[in-house]
């Protein structure tokens, strides 16, 4: 794996996002009350809202436009027909890192 350190989990608020730019798009970097952290397309699959200012509860996110839940392990929007994408997380002596090879191969596909 091709591991991005993309900065220290004190960065993103508990029960809410950080939006980062890759060569994919915008990816939404999630941190729970537990201190999990999550990461996913920025892009609600709905009508586009931006997942990073949606509501973090457990290990889920809801969209601000329109109240779709996403599962934050697999993407799977809760009783609908969507999803979005997952990456891998890394959080390792207080740093941040995403698995930078999905990015990589998402992006020449």
């Amino acid at each position: 794996m091709n591991w991005i350190d993309i900065g220290h989990i004190d960065d993103i608020p508990i029960r809410g996002a950080r939006k980062i730019k890759t060569p994919l798009g915008c990816v939404a970097v999630f941190r729970t009350t537990e201190n999990e952290v999550f990461a996913a397309t920025d892009s609600c699959p709905h009508k586009g809202g931006p997942l990073s200012e949606g509501i973090v509860h457990g290990q889920s996110v809801t969209c601000p436009l329109h109240n779709w839940v996403f599962d934050l392990n697999t993407g799977q929007a809760a009783g609908e027909d969507g999803a979005i994408t997952t990456f891998l997380v890394l959080v390792q002596d207080g740093r941040v890192l995403i698995d930078g090879a999905k990015l990589d191969s998402r992006s020449a596909a």
